[in-house]
């Protein structure tokens, strides 16, 4: 494992000499634009580990996604490998349909101090939850991105986020009422503690994530990527591509539905993934938003 072949596969160039928030900011977007947010391995029969070794194989040489704590753990690696000081955090998902937080602990975020300000990493939520540039850790300050306006608050060690996005313009009609739009113009997204976590906090979640049948991940292939202007995700059989802003203050979020035969090559051509087992796309209804 090393941070030449990593950079090489998210296509960053600059500098690695520096420690500064610039820096950082470049090398957490060029990761989110080229390794998807993807859970496509538990529907093609493979198991998803936490070892960091078969996480950078996966990202890195299979030019594979992955979910929260494959993403953000090879950050941490990365980020650490270049002498930023580095933490991970653990965080619990707001969910829109049961209008709760998870009770159980199963985001992997990172946590970032730069000259004794904390900033948090997250590089692992994908579809427009995903942000575009570390967030410093203040409370009740708004911290307008490309995908909307996000904000943390704090209250009794808790701290909360959540965003704020723009109105959405949908040509395809047909899809206007679909449950992967969120309606809500401000959602929560998740709330977390700033207790240090360990990667083997996560032991559990990660078999539990991949095998419940009550698991979001289990009840929906999901596989998204941010792009220069928006993000595409690919949920089930549904092909979803979102420019933000593009007009005042409205996004375009375009539907198609693919059939079988096309998923393959749509994974290849919007998301640069190759699978090498067969992948049996699914899509219950419920519990994810875009």
């Amino acid at each position: 494992m090393n941070l030449e072949e990593y950079f090489a596969r998210t296509g960053y160039k600059g500098s690695t000499e520096k420690q500064d928030l610039e820096t950082l900011t470049d090398i957490f977007q060029h990761h989110i634009r080229a390794v998807p947010f993807e859970n496509l391995s538990i529907h093609c029969g493979e198991k998803i580990t936490l070892e960091l070794e078969h996480v950078y194989n996966k990202i890195v040489r299979r030019k594979r996604g992955g979910w929260c704590m494959e993403n953000n753990q090879l950050l941490g690696w990365v980020l650490k490998g270049l002498g930023y000081d580095t933490s991970f955090l653990g965080a619990y998902v707001f969910n829109p349909h049961q209008n709760a937080y998870a009770t159980l602990m199963t985001h992997l975020v990172v946590k970032v101090v730069i000259e004794g300000k904390a900033y948090i990493v997250d590089g692992g939520f994908g579809v427009s939850y995903q942000m575009w540039q570390p967030m410093e850790l203040v409370s009740g300050k708004d911290q307008p991105q490309a995908p909307g306006i996000f904000r943390f608050t704090e209250k009794n060690g808790v701290w909360y986020l959540e965003k704020m996005r723009r109105k959405q313009y949908i040509p395809n009609q047909s899809f206007s009422n679909s449950d992967l739009l969120e309606k809500k113009e401000c959602r929560k997204v998740y709330m977390f503690s700033l207790e240090p976590r360990t990667v083997e906090d996560f032991r559990f979640q990660c078999t539990y994530l991949q095998t419940s049948p009550d698991s979001l991940f289990t009840k929906k292939s999901i596989c998204t990527l941010q792009t220069t202007d928006g993000f595409r995700a690919l949920i089930g059989w549904t092909l979803t591509e979102t420019t933000y802003n593009y007009k005042e203050n409205m996004d375009l979020v375009e539907f198609v539905t693919l059939e079988d035969e096309e998923v393959e090559k749509t994974l290849k051509e919007k998301f640069n993934i190759t699978l090498e087992r067969k992948l049996v796309p699914i899509n219950v209804k419920g519990s994810y938003t875009i």
